[in-house]
């Protein structure tokens, strides 16, 4: 297939650069800038010079040329804001970058619509020990008076989520990620990466991906996803936030943080780390897109031999 690409350069895109070329994929990259142009035509892609953010330069960019694919990867996750609001960058990206898109989709001819989302929609707080599926309710917002600091994040999931599936023009699919671990993550087990927060006591439990992992996903669904539907694309183990810590800084100190000064400092995390319970199945992926995690437990060495 051609490919579009928006996100070619980031944590996510870059493998998934790799991965797609690899598999026989031509890869059409939006570039905003001559340095990020450079980049992805280093790495096999052609350059598309646009800002998914500016439609009618998007449009004037796509237009002429063909792509039987988009896939959405764009997001502002380099440090994290210390209060998330509708004007957040990564929702931004995730609302009016999906709309535009979505438009340039219809220019180039483009039969399916990928789109980042992120577990995270199911609902920031305590589920339990039960592992939630695509059937649980998605779009789930936080109820009692410190539960509002990640309702804008829900927010951002489902509307970027529903225009993909909505589109007339597009077989949208949505990709729900877990927490990102690997290279150029929050959770990067790069020397002199630095190090994220995390409790004290370790925090809650949450599903992981890793960034290698979400690439193979991501062709898994673009070669194999149906129409109309979204996908748990996880690790099979969840893990703490503390345990992530330890695994990823390998011997290194981990920054970490009572509960009471983790909220104070960033609400968002607060609430993300501290009240939050996940799990969730990646069974429909693995039925489905024939899709198995390399890196099935973040707190261990990858797997071995190709999955």
């Amino acid at each position: 297939m051609r490919v579009l690409l928006a996100g070619a350069t980031g944590a996510i895109g870059a493998p998934l650069t790799r991965v797609l070329i690899d598999a026989g994929h031509q890869v059409l990259a939006l570039a905003r800038s001559e340095h990020s142009a450079r980049a992805v035509l280093a790495a096999g892609c052609t350059p598309v010079r646009a800002d998914a953010l500016d439609r009618e330069g998007l449009l004037r960019a796509v237009d002429g040329l063909a792509a039987d694919a988009v896939i959405h990867q764009l997001t502002a996750l380099r440090a994290p804001s210390r209060r998330v609001a509708a004007d957040n960058p990564t929702n931004v990206l995730r609302v009016r970058g999906s709309a535009n898109l979505l438009a340039a989709a219809r220019v180039v001819g483009a039969e399916r619509f990928l789109t980042q989302s992120l577990v995270l929609g199911y609902g920031c707080r305590d589920h339990g020990n039960r592992f939630l599926s695509e059937e649980d309710p998605f779009g789930v917002y936080g109820t009692g008076p410190r539960a509002t600091a990640s309702d804008h994040v829900v927010t951002g999931l489902v509307e970027a989520e529903q225009r993909a599936f909505d589109a007339p023009h597009v077989a949208g699919i949505a990709l729900r990620y877990g927490l990102f671990h690997g290279p150029g993550t929050w959770f990067d087990p790069t020397p002199g990466a630095r190090p994220l927060p995390v409790p004290l006591g370790g925090g809650g439990v949450v599903p992981w991906t890793h960034v290698e992992d979400a690439a193979t996903a991501t062709l898994a669904a673009l070669e194999h996803g149906r129409a109309g539907e979204a996908y748990n694309l996880t690790g099979d183990h969840p893990a703490s936030f503390g345990e992530l810590a330890t695994a990823t800084r390998r011997g290194r100190p981990a920054l970490r943080l009572p509960g009471w000064a983790l909220r104070a400092a960033v609400p968002y995390l607060g609430e993300l780390m501290l009240d939050t319970t996940l799990r969730v199945s990646n069974a429909k992926a693995a039925r489905e897109l024939h899709w198995i995690p390399r890196h099935p437990d973040p707190r261990a060495e990858p797997a071995a031999g190709p999955r």
